[in-house]
């Protein structure tokens, strides 16, 4: 009962989060006017609603909204799934080196976009979406030729040094090319100023996919909490198990960082507070978890539009000034070996 009154308030929380996502902005809008809105669209209600209200909440606003809670629930249960795979809370997707990877590519179609024949509406967020796949299979490649650590522990290493490598690789590349330098910084720190109905259309599908492929890992991974050498004795192929979960991981995040840009923090806080109301079982964790994310990135990406206003800050610094103070407390914890 504990645990379902739990699952309804995260469910509540989201809801409230979508709203007030919707509410604030350089101009706010009553609660009474967004509900309206929505029926006018949605239920075809005839109710006044003002044109630029109209056009505030459904053009500019819901998409946006709805893009930064599709990308916070890709990013919760990739987190879920990496935290359940690594059995270490303080894992996340970025751990893989898929931010820096789908840097990377974001980076090159901005600079040398023209030259390659990346031009396009569009392009920045293909070639981040294939920089970070091809970061994951980078890491995950160079893993499996190491047969000295175990594999959990040489996805990790390979992750960090890959995501240093190419870190480098980005920085020299804004370096020589400072004519960039504002669109770089502005995509590395994450956002989605200026996201509409097709960035929505174009992210959702990756992030859907990658949310069911972790909704099927779950029972999997509740296996192999028991530890590895158990695990396969119960049968679980533990090998098949970390392929999946690493591309699962990796394509959520790839398909949030395609959608706003590099945000971090969001799959390690997501899944510690989805914990918090349903346990560590991942059959309720990561459903939850998605939740959880997203509730967190659409409340940062209204924070973002609204503190500064007019100015609109990187979500990325919201996400980075919550989410660094609370992975040091959890670290904290950890040492003190009071997480499990």
């Amino acid at each position: 009962m504990k645990k379902l009154l739990g699952t309804l308030g995260v469910l509540f929380l989201a809801a409230a989060a979508l709203v007030g996502s919707l509410c604030l902005g350089s101009v706010p809008i009553k609660p009474g006017q967004v509900f309206a809105v929505l029926g006018a669209h949605l239920f075809g209600l005839k109710e006044a609603v003002d044109p630029v209200t109209m056009t505030i909440v459904w053009e500019l606003r819901l998409a946006r909204t709805l893009l930064a809670g599709a990308a916070g629930a890709a990013l919760g249960a990739s987190g879920a799934v990496l935290q359940g795979l690594f059995r270490n809370p303080l894992a996340d997707p970025y751990s893989m080196g898929v931010s820096s990877g789908s840097s990377l590519g974001a980076v090159i179609a901005i600079v040398f976009g023209t030259r390659i024949g990346l031009g396009f509406a569009g392009s920045i967020e293909i070639a981040s979406f294939a920089g970070a796949l091809l970061a994951a299979f980078l890491v995950y490649g160079v893993a499996r030729v190491n047969k000295r650590t175990s594999p959990t522990a040489a996805l990790l290493l390979a992750g960090a040094a890959i995501g240093s490598f190419i870190s480098a690789i980005v920085s020299l590349i804004v370096a020589l090319n400072d004519k960039d330098l504002h669109t770089v910084f502005f995509w590395m720190l994450g956002g989605f100023g200026g996201k509409g109905w097709r960035d929505l259309a174009t992210a959702a599908p990756a992030a859907a996919l990658s949310l069911a492929a972790a909704f099927l890992l779950a029972r999997p991974l509740d296996v192999l909490s028991a530890g590895e050498e158990t695990a396969g004795t119960l049968g679980l192929d533990v090998a098949l198990l970390r392929r999946l979960a690493v591309a699962a991981a990796s394509l959520g995040a790839a398909s949030a960082v395609a959608a706003g840009g590099v945000i971090g923090f969001v799959g390690l806080l997501g899944p510690h507070f989805a914990r918090l109301f349903v346990g560590s079982l991942h059959r309720r964790l990561i459903p939850l978890s998605a939740v959880a994310g997203a509730i967190l990135l659409m409340l940062a990406d209204a924070l973002a539009r609204s503190v500064a206003s007019p100015l609109e800050l990187p979500v990325g610094i919201v996400t980075a000034l919550v989410g660094a103070p609370v992975f040091l407390y959890l670290l904290a914890k950890s040492r003190e070996g009071r997480i499990a």
